[in-house]
């Protein structure tokens, strides 16, 4: 079910003057999405619902929207995949997608975010979580969007010895030589480089691939270096672990 607009394409502002967040919302379970969209219609977001996969993106495309929050198991096309699709097309690049799902399992939520979702709360759920999420993911995409306007970084590459990422087309390379990488390692090694010499806490990287740490996903930090590591093969070594604070990437001229 897409529900009609509440506000039409000229967002109305919202209490504080500024134009209301707009947020689509895909949950199969009737009672579970009327509950989502009334917390966040209450904190006076726009809010357009899917019952649906294939509704949700037909929505996604006619739309643009501040966050999307997806069920993984919609009927048609699920969460999972809906979000590997908006990965891949490049056109939702700044859209938080946050899971809300019943797949509390490790290596689902470990899947979930390395298909392109930033945050992941588990059901059931307490309301006051989930809009606290929702701020926070929000907040995380305000402050990147300032920053893209406000020329920071000037430079969207991003480089350590012969390793470069570009922030704006997501494009990695190692020695010339293109590196594939998911969305969630990319932020990991985007923060990193960011912070070249710099200890990372693994909460404060748990904050950069998510937008709001979860206690259950400590043990991904670690499952993502490892891929990294692997992906880098002899340059692997650049990430230097240190032990029992974090991670931390070698300072190296870059070539």
């Amino acid at each position: 079910m897409i529900s009609a607009m509440d506000i039409p394409p000229q967002l109305a502002p919202n209490r504080s003057g500024e134009a209301a967040k707009r947020v689509l919302v895909a949950e199969d379970e009737d009672q579970i999405r009327h509950l989502i969209v009334l917390h966040l219609r209450r904190e006076n977001f726009v809010v357009d619902e899917a019952a649906d996969g294939e509704e949700a993106r037909q929505l996604l495309l006619a739309n643009k929207y501040n966050l999307a929050i997806l069920d993984w198991m919609l009927p048609s096309l699920s969460g999972f995949e809906l979000t590997r699709w908006a990965n891949r097309s490049g056109n939702f690049r700044h859209m938080p997608i946050l899971f809300v799902t019943a797949k509390t399992e490790p290596e689902s939520i470990a899947l979930g975010l390395d298909a392109g979702a930033d945050d992941y709360l588990p059901k059931p759920f307490d309301t006051l979580v989930l809009m606290a999420r929702v701020k926070a993911l929000l907040r995380r995409q305000e402050w990147l969007s300032k920053a893209t306007e406000a020329g920071v970084p000037t430079d969207p590459n991003l480089s350590v010895g012969p390793l470069t990422l570009n922030s704006e087309t997501y494009a990695v390379t190692l020695a010339g030589s293109p590196l594939e990488l998911t969305r969630s390692e990319f932020r990991l090694l985007e923060s990193l480089i960011m912070n070249q010499g710099k200890v990372c806490s693994r909460e404060s990287l748990i904050e950069q691939i998510q937008g709001e740490g979860v206690n259950v996903v400590g043990r991904t930090v670690d499952t993502h270096v490892f891929g990294l590591r692997k992906k880098l093969a002899e340059f692997a070594d650049v990430i230097e672990t240190i032990r029992g604070v974090g991670y931390r990437v070698r300072y190296l001229p870059s070539k």
